[in-house]
């Protein structure tokens, strides 16, 4: 038996219960949950009951938790490569492995794309959580061998918890052609994903990393964690563009990594379109909802690109693993706040106060982690 903690009603407080132990299939691996993140945004997601016909929950009672880190347990007859003993990060992201986008690949774009112990993005998703029906809120969780991300030593279970933050920055980093030699504003750099974008930039090799952002005292974070490449402006201070240009000798920087989320206002992301040079990319990672007037006939003539990107692969996963381990990208400036399973409520709402992107709010269902 295990101990997990579920929903039991839209928006309600979690309870711990005992279930059942999970039993791997031929191609999946048990974990045993060490380390498990809490998004600040999950009772809005808990509350979706109906609401939002474009994002499916899990049916209730449910189990919680996206970004799950531990120890495999046990695994299928037909995983090699996985074995017990092994430190991994759950790649939540699910697909349903025969549409033709699973078939070229394109698992993310899979009209049954999920998120375990999260939310999905149809109907087709709720086979899913049937199949997958463990989030990181509990003491084991299965997960398709071809989900995982081997965690180096270097990598703790708390950091890896922040994998999902990071990978999106990652992916959407990637997709702005962001490298040497290139320049990057990161619209919202004092937040969850904001930091993880500035650290991940930074490892990338960006030359010039512009932070822009609201809090004056977590934007003097970020700015010295290398005061010699990252450059902050905090909001209203000065127009976001004619800063950017005046950094960059006049050119603009070469992309846009938008972090900010639903509520944000519209205006802000406009404002970070000024920013870019001819031939720049704007991608957006955090889901800002504003609506937006965009004179489209200004960014064609200046062959400037706006990008939606979402999530990120288990390749991905793996290369940020890789530069953790090779000391390129420093985790070491999260502040890890670690409750156990039984305080799960409480480890959300210290989440929900979003207290900035150093803070970094986990559940450890199985005991201590590292």
């Amino acid at each position: 038996m295990m101990h997990a903690a579920r929903v039991h009603q839209a928006g309600g407080r979690f309870q711990v219960d005992t279930l059942a132990r999970p039993k791997p299939r031929e191609n999946d691996v048990v974990v045993a949950v060490k380390a498990a993140g809490v998004v600040p945004n999950l009772r809005n997601v808990m509350s979706n009951y109906g609401e939002r016909a474009y994002l499916t929950v899990p049916e209730l009672p449910a189990i919680y938790g996206l970004d799950a880190a531990g120890i495999v347990e046990d695994v299928g007859e037909m995983v090699s490569g996985i074995v017990p003993g092994d430190r991994v990060y759950i790649n939540p992201g699910r697909s349903c492995g025969s549409c033709h986008a699973c078939r070229s690949g394109d698992a993310i774009n899979c009209p049954a794309y999920t998120f375990q112990g999260y939310f999905g993005f149809g109907p087709a998703s709720q086979r899913i959580y049937k199949l997958y029906p463990y989030g990181g809120f509990s003491q084991y969780a299965t997960a398709p061998a071809s989900g995982l991300v081997k965690l180096p030593e270097q990598v703790s279970f708390e950091a890896a918890a922040r994998f999902g933050y990071l990978g999106t920055a990652y992916s959407g980093l990637r997709k702005a052609g962001v490298g040497p030699g290139r320049t990057v504003l990161v619209n919202g750099a004092s937040g969850t994903l904001g930091l993880g974008a500035v650290l991940l930039a930074r490892a990338m090799g960006a030359t010039s990393i512009l932070g822009v952002a609201r809090n004056r005292e977590l934007l003097e974070r970020v700015r010295a964690i290398d005061p010699a490449r990252i450059h902050v402006l905090s909001a209203g201070d000065e127009p976001v563009g004619e800063w950017a240009h005046r950094l960059t000798g006049g050119v603009g920087v070469d992309a846009v990594l938008d972090t900010l989320g639903p509520g944000a206002p519209g205006q802000a992301m406009l404002d970070a379109i000024t920013a870019l040079r001819r031939g720049g990319r704007l991608v957006d990672v955090g889901g800002m909802n504003a609506p937006m007037q965009l004179n489209m006939h200004a960014l064609m003539c200046a062959q400037v690109s706006l990008i939606g990107s979402l999530w990120f692969t288990v390749a991905e996963g793996e290369e940020m693993a890789a530069m953790a381990a090779a000391g390129t990208l420093d985790l070491s400036v999260l502040e890890h706040h670690r409750f156990p399973l039984g305080e799960v409520n409480e480890a959300l709402a210290l989440a929900e106060k979003r207290a900035g992107g150093f803070v970094n709010v986990v559940v450890m269902p199985s005991g201590q982690g590292e």
